[in-house]
């Protein structure tokens, strides 16, 4: 069949598990050919047709709630549900999400970016659905890598306790982003390797295998729930959270996994289901990546595969910083880094590879990973911690309360600051400023070049005084050969342009220095552009110095808690009566899109810039 012609999975009752399988194969090849057009999760969605379409033959949704644990793994559960015709355009503005999205259709339950949260979301929606008396199944897919994580365990202690029935899908694949750590990995492990594995799923097999009815299934079930219990699960950290398990069950054997489901179904309390997949299955390259490099993809070619890029002269920021960091490892043998899975996104691979004793991957658990951060400060040691800017919303009381209250001398990378793309509202990186800015002791950096941000590592280990925070974009920036080894006096801004003959100042900080400054030369303004490098502390200086011209602060963030907001804060305090002019977020969330059109969008792109210039110079010429 074709598979854009898909409306809704009512058609998938009337086939066959032979031909639901076949169906499988051809949205397995379907996705391969859009998601390489157009780029998008793709591993994650490979690994979970075959059970996505299992879900939702034996389970009957929108009335069943299904949830998929992040959302990423989506995409088969929107071709299902008749979004095929718009994977021309996945992620792209005015088109699909690559999440889960409420707003986009009744089977769209949940909506996340963030890994972990689907769990306690179920349970209270299994919590509300018995509350209103009414009569549907809540099915919660949640990865092996997420499961690990502070706020699933959180919600599985609460749901062993709770009368409120949830389904929970364990989808096994062995990896997060790239490969899984912790001492659950090592469980789970155990699970799909020992004999009690073997021996569990042969039973499992043998019981199920019988029942043709729903009371004979139901019998099979009870006796083989008693021999996974005996055999398998007397240490199991599920019987722990006093939760009934089923599996290990093959991912991609159609057969098991109705039959699986169709028991889960039939159960009156929770119960978890142990699926094995395989991340990337139907494309060799993906099935064999254990570094996350087809977790998230651009458009690539089928036939060849992601070829490594080729920048001799531009770098990432990622790599910028993990490359200096690395450089300073060699002679400082007190810096450690650590990363809450995010080596390779990160750029810390060869970091970790060359030294392996003092860089700690702990796995999806931002919180953690703050707080160890502290403790190692306290031991004597610098931390360095890589954490996305969207992810870092996660710690902010660990960062607040363990690292910023002992005032620790630390470095956090906010990696994939400002907008990040086609993601979406989930994961953009505007909130981190507004956060940060409210607690003591933390300093904030933003450099605008690879020597900027060299002298400010330098600067953070020198002084080792405070909790330092330097935030950087997913852009690319020109690569130099030489390195820094020069510090920056704490809270003092840059004029890249100055003329004290100039009536307006454009206040920027980070990529948008570049821009400001290309602008203003280009087109021959009487401008003065400021660096604001330190967005905490400001430079009160160079705020007095500028405060009677009309001055345009150009920020990728939100508005309030921006830079802008502190700047006006400062010149009402001091009774200055300063004209400003603010660029930025307003007070709503950010769609997907690629960033280009998102800027023009917010009102923020290159040339809004130079048209409020403008207008504000002949505003000013006027007065």
């Amino acid at each position: 069949m074709n598979i854009e012609d898909i409306k809704d999975p009512s058609f998938l009752k009337q086939l066959n598990n032979s031909e639901l399988q076949e169906l499988s194969d051809d949205i397995r090849q379907f996705l391969m050919k859009s998601v390489s057009k157009t780029g998008g999760h793709f591993s994650s969605n490979l690994g979970i047709v075959e059970l996505t379409v299992a879900m939702h033959y034996v389970f009957d949704a929108p009335k069943d709630k299904i949830i998929f644990d992040v959302g990423h793994q989506s995409y088969v559960h929107k071709i299902l549900t008749g979004r095929a015709k718009d994977f021309k355009r996945l992620r792209q503005f005015g088109s699909i999400s690559g999440f889960q999205k409420r707003a986009e259709s009744e089977y769209d339950t949940w909506e996340a970016g963030h890994s972990s949260t689907a769990l306690s979301g179920a349970i209270g929606i299994a919590t509300a659905r018995d509350l209103n008396h009414e009569d549907f199944n809540v099915i919660c897919v949640v990865g092996d890598a997420a499961i690990m994580s502070g706020e699933s365990f959180e919600a599985l202690n609460y749901l062993g306790s709770s009368k409120h029935k949830v389904i929970v899908i364990l989808n096994d694949n062995n990896m997060s982003i790239s490969k899984n750590v912790g001492g659950l990995s090592t469980i789970l492990s155990d699970f799909r390797t020992s004999r009690q594995y073997k021996d569990a799923k042969d039973n499992y097999r043998s019981f199920t295998s019988r029942s043709k009815t729903g009371q004979r299934l139901y019998d099979a079930t009870r006796r083989m729930k008693e021999i996974v219990k005996d055999r398998m699960l007397a240490d199991s950290p599920f019987k722990q959270f006093n939760m009934d398990y089923l599996g290990p069950v093959d991912g991609h054997n159609m057969d098991e996994l109705i039959r699986a489901l169709e028991t889960a179904k039939e159960l009156d309390h929770s119960v978890i289901l142990h699926v094995l997949t395989v991340k990337g299955k139907g494309y060799p390259l993906a099935e064999q990546d254990k570094l996350g490099v087809y977790h998230g993809v651009p458009p690539f070619d089928l036939s060849k595969g992601i070829m490594p890029p080729v920048h001799k002269k531009h770098q990432t920021w990622s790599q910028c910083i993990s490359t200096y960091i690395e450089l300073l490892m060699k002679d400082h043998q007190d810096i450690c880094v650590i990363t809450p899975a995010m080596m390779s996104g990160s750029a810390l691979t060869d970091i970790f590879r060359h030294y392996p004793d003092r860089s700690f991957d702990v796995g999806i658990a931002e919180e953690h990973a703050m707080t160890f951060a502290a403790g190692l400060s306290v031991g004597g040691k610098f931390p360095f911690l890589s954490v996305y800017s969207s992810f870092s919303q996660r710690a902010y009381d660990q960062l607040n309360h363990d690292i910023a209250r002992m005032d620790l001398p630390c470095l956090i990378g906010i990696d994939r600051c400002d907008l990040v793309g086609n993601d979406g509202s989930t994961h953009h990186g505007v909130f981190d400023i507004s956060y940060m800015l409210a607690i003591p002791h933390v300093i904030i950096m933003a450099p605008h070049n690879q020597y900027e941000a060299e002298r400010m590592i330098n600067t953070a280990y020198q002084n080792h005084d405070h909790p330092y925070v330097i935030r950087y974009s997913k852009n690319k920036i020109h690569k130099h050969v030489k390195h820094a080894s020069e510090t920056l006096e704490v809270g003092t801004w840059d004029a890249i342009i100055y003329d004290s003959k100039n009536t307006v100042s454009v206040v920027v900080y980070g990529d948008r220095v570049k821009v400001a400054k290309n602008i203003v030369e280009t087109h021959h303004l009487p401008v003065n552009v400021i660096n604001a490098r330190f967005i905490k502390p400001m430079d009160e200086k160079m705020l007095d110095l500028i405060r009677n011209t009309h001055i345009i602060t150009y920020e990728h963030v939100m508005l309030a808690g921006s830079l802008a907001s502190e700047m006006a804060l400062y010149y009402e305090r001091k009774e200055m009566n300063t004209k400003m002019t603010m660029m930025a977020i307003g007070d709503h969330y950010v769609t997907h899109g690629d960033v280009p059109t998102l800027l023009k969008v917010e009102g923020l792109a290159p040339e809004d810039l130079l048209e409020t210039i403008k207008e504000v110079l002949n505003e000013e010429r006027k007065s």
